[in-house]
């Protein structure tokens, strides 16, 4: 419950901070850079080139990577029947399609599985969410941010993204075997510890429901899909149709309906794609995931289908 109630506090610190004069105006934007060429890439650098991948856990990995293709081909295909600005359109792909596992899933993981459940939980965020938000989010948000330049022009702006480049290099130490000093392993966790609260006063700072210019309609798709769609299709791919059954397969489908990742609205904010939106999918999705998950595992016992 400490997590709950540290990303409450934050979100309201970032409430009040705006109304800082100093900070009110480009407050949210200088964090946001801070995070993303400081914080961000030394966490991506010293998790990815230390991830073990067990290929028992399997499904764990997999399923962020389905919940964001599922969300992509979802919000792709809804834009013909309810339309949406464009920006708006990759802030619900990118919020709705990826799981905020480390920050709301360990506890909830930790609390109902023991040990077992946060191991799962740590190569579910590593090797699933996190990397999903490393390559793909990236991809994604540079992609709709800058179509006016050109179909292809996004690909440079990822190359040179510094998560991106940090994450090229993770993936060579990792693959070559070598260690990190154990210096450069101190350092990376300083640089990368202030990432969630910086994060998540960030988004408080951009949360404000009387602004007029929020599609309500939009954040009742992303959150529907996030809550609610998203664990369905885990449960229809997993339990359904590979027929597995077990404490993997459950945590794929609560780890589903986890509330949308910080990261990635940071992301989203940072290239500009609706940031008023974003900050609310998270500031009200991760709260609101704490209800629709308690409500999961009751229905998950009461069916007995694990």
């Amino acid at each position: 419950m400490t997590n709950i109630a540290f990303l409450l506090v934050c979100l309201m610190l970032g409430i009040l901070l705006k109304k800082v004069p100093a900070l009110s105006k480009n407050g949210p934007l200088v964090i946001n850079n801070l995070l993303l060429y400081v914080c961000l890439p030394a966490a991506t650098l010293l998790y990815t080139s230390t991830t073990q991948f067990d290929p028992a856990y399997v499904l764990p990995v997999l399923m962020p990577w389905i919940s964001f293709m599922g969300s992509l081909l979802f919000f792709r295909a809804l834009k013909k029947f309810v339309p949406f600005h464009r920006h708006s359109e990759a802030v619900l792909i990118l919020t709705a399609g990826i799981p905020s596992v480390s920050f709301v899933g360990f506890p909830i993981f930790e609390l109902l599985y023991g040990e077992k459940g946060m191991q799962i939980g740590v190569l579910m965020s590593q090797a699933g969410s996190f990397l999903v938000c490393s390559t793909a989010g990236i991809m994604t948000a540079s992609y709709y941010a800058n179509a006016q330049n050109g179909r292809w022009a996004f690909l440079w702006d990822v190359l040179r993204f510094p998560t991106f480049m940090a994450f090229c290099i993770a993936l060579i130490i990792n693959v070559s075997g070598i260690s990190l000093p154990l210096m450069a392993m101190d350092l990376l966790k300083k640089l990368a510890a202030p990432f969630s609260l910086l994060a998540l006063i960030s988004i408080g700072m951009q949360i404000d429901f009387r602004n007029k210019s929020i599609d309500w309609r939009a954040l009742g798709w992303g959150l529907g899909y996030k809550l609610i769609l998203a664990p369905a299709l885990i449960f229809l791919l997993f339990a359904v149709l590979l027929k597995q059954r077990g404490i993997v397969v459950e945590m794929c489908v609560l780890g589903a309906a986890l509330g949308p990742m910080n990261t990635i609205a940071i992301i989203a904010s940072n290239y500009r794609l609706n940031p008023a939106l974003a900050a609310q999918m998270v500031g009200v999705g991760i709260p609101l995931s704490l209800v629709t998950i308690s409500l999961l595992v009751w229905i998950l016992e009461w069916i007995g289908y694990f």
